[in-house]
């Protein structure tokens, strides 16, 4: 029996963006048992090439908080909640949520794909001054989610004096979002898990090796790690793979100067972004999420946002035929 635990990103962005969908789809997936549903997190949003060119986002919080209404136990998380706001905002509506939930949140935190999102909220817009910014929202949410009265200093934020009150109901894990060593690092250092969103099996494996080796060094336990795959499912491969632009996915991948590339360097055939896109037959899912099981994940996210107009059935053959073989 696998001890993955399963979740869904939900359909709150781009051309299928519905408030209904997302309630709908959250109360069907808690009653197949799934663990967890995610959102994105994004202030002045514009899609990826790869998800078309509509922009419309509802906001991802609060659309956790109306699912946290009509939901029991599903774990709620944010994928990833990047650092536009202000810290203690940010820490209060995390404190909110939990208060809401009684408890089911995740924040997964990164340092977000659009530098323009910081530079319209008044922060610097750079790889490194985002880092920074990620360090000390961690910080600072932490501090006052432990009840503790805070004064703090930096270049970027300075208030004396505050505290936070209804604290969190249970201790709210944050994952750290991104498939870098660096983000590895970052996760090891001060978070309490890992969640590449996208990224291949190869590299996920690798890096899976190197956040181990840096948690034994540092003495700490091993942290949770999450992996977020496109997914389709279709009556054979090709049906699932008709859904999803392979090209702009392959040009995608070839992004990432980090990524385990194949011996020509360059990824152009399936083979080579393995992960990056689950596609096929419910037997085909669960024999890849098993393989991502192998690698260490501790937690996969189905993205389906190629297959938001067919959601709820989507949901329903992941939920009648993947996750019961993966837990048999």
């Amino acid at each position: 029996m696998t001890k993955l635990k399963f979740g869904l990103l939900l359909p709150h962005f781009c051309e299928y963006a519905s408030v209904q969908k997302c309630l709908d789809g959250a109360t069907r997936a808690e009653a197949y048992g799934f663990d967890s549903v995610w959102v994105r997190d994004h202030l002045v949003f514009e899609p990826h090439g790869i998800e078309g060119s509509d922009n419309t986002h509802i906001e991802g919080l609060l659309v956790l908080a109306a699912i946290a209404a009509v939901t029991t136990n599903i774990s709620l998380g944010t994928s990833m909640a990047i650092c536009h706001r202000h810290p203690i905002h940010l820490a209060q509506l995390f404190a909110g949520l939990s208060a809401i939930s009684h408890g089911r949140v995740i924040m997964g935190m990164g340092l977000g794909g659009f530098p323009h999102e910081f530079a319209a909220a008044g922060y610097p817009s750079g790889l490194e001054e985002r880092a920074e910014l990620v360090r000390s929202n961690v910080q600072i949410c932490r501090r006052l989610w432990s009840g503790e009265r805070v004064s703090f200093r930096d270049k970027y934020f300075d208030f004396t004096d505050v505290a936070l009150k209804p604290t969190p109901l249970n201790p709210i894990p944050i994952w750290y979002g991104g498939g870098t060593p660096a983000a590895c690092r970052r996760a090891v250092e001060y978070c309490d898990g890992w969640m590449p969103a996208r990224v291949n099996l190869a590299t996920f494996a690798k890096l899976r090796g190197y956040i181990r080796e840096l948690c034994q060094n540092a003495g700490k336990p091993m942290i949770s790690a999450a992996v977020m795959p496109f997914t389709s499912i279709g009556k054979d491969r090709e049906s699932a793979l008709s859904e999803i632009d392979i090209e702009s996915l392959m040009a995608e991948a070839n992004k990432y100067p980090t990524w385990v590339k194949p011996t020509s360097g360059t990824f152009s055939k399936l083979d080579d972004i393995r992960g990056f896109v689950l596609a096929g037959t419910p037997a085909d899912i669960a024999h890849e999420s098993r393989a991502y099981e192998e690698a260490g994940a501790d937690h996969i996210v189905y993205d389906l946002r190629f297959r938001y107009a067919d959601w709820a059935e989507q949901i329903d053959l992941l939920g009648e035929e993947v996750l019961p073989a993966l837990r048999r």
